[in-house]
């Protein structure tokens, strides 16, 4: 018999989610509607309205939603009774995984990693990192850097820099030095000058690390883009001192800041690269972490876990590569909307004293350096049928993510919405006659 428990409510009631979901729930405080559908760039909720999405779960869907190619891959694995979970058991799914991984990512970038399946989310990806790193090395410091976020399990939290976020895990963080990010200090700070002083000074303090970890671009941190010369002289620091280069790109990746790595074209190769969000292409759970082959010292079953890999996301994934990045017409759109939205940002930045414009590629946003502000401004948005949040420190960055396959069209009229919000929420109020 059918469960109508549901449908017989009012089709947009959120009462069930109010009165059993736990207070941690976050996302739908601002984005009160109950979804139903979601195709492209479109999300529809119970009463049938259509809402524009520039946060694509929180950069977990480049692709956009429901990708029908994808969608056909994954229809006809489960149809046919493909495997649906394989701890880390040899699969047909894989092994076409990783060979199209190889041949379209890692071959031609002369990269030579293993990967490795962790846990399904990216945090367990930093963790297996900086866990590897500390076997590796011998050392158990790890340096991360300001307004950094990492994830929300207890290591990749000890290196996350947001105070809210680490208040939240009610022990000790341990075991990280936090030092300033590109530009954290002003710009005219060379920050990179100030780690080498305090990893090269034995009377520093700071013990010698067995990895760095980085975000090329901080996605929650505020937009925060660092240099390609302060990467690469990070990336030689490491080399120098025989610390491991860890590069998070489980929200910059995927063509989000970049190419398919937001640090593609920088001659950086990292040690180690956790990956997660649109690894899937289909917003799977799925995440895993490149590895040097020489770093790969684990013995079996050292790092363990139930849902290493996920059979399902291993038939999206390599759809998606095969789709997006057999050949440069992707990327090249990429690229093209990302310097559209930098210019309709900077447009709109100019209507905020003092905003100022942040990130790279389609990974942008605008500072107006006020949280009250850059909430209001989403909050308004979402009145006219867009869906966009904020990022930083105190929320005062508004931040553009949208899927990388949007149609212009569409994408001009997001923004549009997003420039009449701003221009709303930052007009003088009439003086009083």
């Amino acid at each position: 018999m059918k469960d109508t428990a549901f449908t017989d409510q009012s089709a947009g009631d959120t009462a069930i989610f109010e009165r059993r979901e736990s207070e941690v729930r976050s996302y739908c405080r601002g984005f009160p509607a109950v979804f139903t559908k979601a195709q492209g760039s479109t999300l529809t909720d119970a009463e049938g309205r259509e809402y524009i999405d520039f946060l694509a779960g929180c950069s977990s869907l480049n692709y956009g939603h429901n990708d029908p190619d994808m969608k056909a891959a994954l229809v006809a694995h489960v149809t046919d009774d493909g495997i649906a979970h394989g701890l880390d058991m040899y699969s047909a799914e894989k092994a076409a995984f990783l060979e199209t991984f190889e041949r379209l990512i890692l071959s031609p970038r002369g990269w030579d990693h293993r990967v490795m399946m962790t846990g399904p989310t990216g945090t367990n990806a930093v963790e297996a990192a900086i866990k590897l790193a500390r076997k590796v090395t011998g050392r158990r410091n790890v340096v991360a850097f300001t307004n950094g976020f990492h994830g929300m399990t207890l290591g990749a939290l000890a290196l996350t820099g947001n105070a809210s976020k680490r208040a939240g895990a009610g022990t000790e963080l341990n075991g990280v030095t936090h030092m300033p990010y590109d530009g954290a200090l002003g710009e005219d700070v060379d920050t990179l000058a100030i780690v080498e002083a305090m990893i090269e000074n034995g009377s520093s303090g700071v013990d010698k690390p067995a990895a760095f970890v980085v975000e090329p671009v901080q996605g929650e941190g505020g937009l925060n883009a660092a240099s390609e010369a302060w990467l690469k002289g990070l990336d030689a620091l490491a080399k120098k001192h025989g610390i491991l280069m860890i590069v998070d790109d489980i929200q910059a990746g995927i063509g989000r800041a970049g190419g398919f790595f937001s640090i593609d074209g920088m001659g950086i190769e990292p040690d180690m690269v956790p990956l997660a969000k649109s690894l899937s292409g289909f917003g799977l759970p799925f995440a895993m972490l490149l590895v040097k082959p020489e770093l790969d010292v684990w013995k079996p079953a050292e790092h363990n876990g139930t849902f290493r890999g996920n059979t399902h996301a291993f038939v999206t994934a390599r759809a998606a590569l095969e789709k997006f990045w057999s050949d440069n017409a992707f990327l090249t759109e990429v690229q093209e909307k990302g310097e559209h939205l930098k210019a309709r940002l900077e447009t709109m930045a100019r209507m905020v004293p003092g905003a100022r414009l942040k990130g790279r590629g389609m990974m942008r946003g605008i500072d107006v350096r006020d949280g009250e502000l850059a909430e209001a401004i989403c909050a308004r948005c979402f009145e006219e049928g867009l869906i966009i949040e904020t990022s930083g420190a105190e929320d005062e960055v508004v931040k553009v993510l949208a899927p990388l396959t949007t149609p212009m069209a569409q994408f001009d009229r997001g923004l549009d919405i997003l420039e009449a919000a701003i221009r709303e929420k930052t007009a003088k109020p009439m003086a009083a006659e």
